[in-house]
């Protein structure tokens, strides 16, 4: 099953998260199929600290990819930013 998640990057003390779709076999930081977008919660200042692709997450939505609880909670908070916006 194809799962959309977060793959970790960054130095120690400073995450960095890829947004990922990847088959959930798969290790957390391993192979994945594509990359989505990006968070970075440590972000300052002008550095942007969401960005997703709605295009291919809608792509893998309707391919029967699952959201994992703490991307689904990114994309609900990037919509109501954008609706804002």
């Amino acid at each position: 099953m194809v799962v959309i998640r977060l793959a970790r990057g960054g130095a120690r003390k400073r995450p960095f998260y890829n947004i990922v779709a990847a088959d959930s076999r798969n290790r957390r930081d391993g192979r994945f199929i594509e990359r989505v977008g990006f968070y970075n919660p440590i972000a300052s200042g002008a550095a942007q600290s969401l960005s997703i692709n709605t295009e291919r997450l809608a792509y893998w939505e309707q391919h029967g990819a699952r959201l994992s609880p703490t991307v689904a909670r990114l994309v609900k908070q990037n919509a109501k930013a954008a609706a804002a916006a």
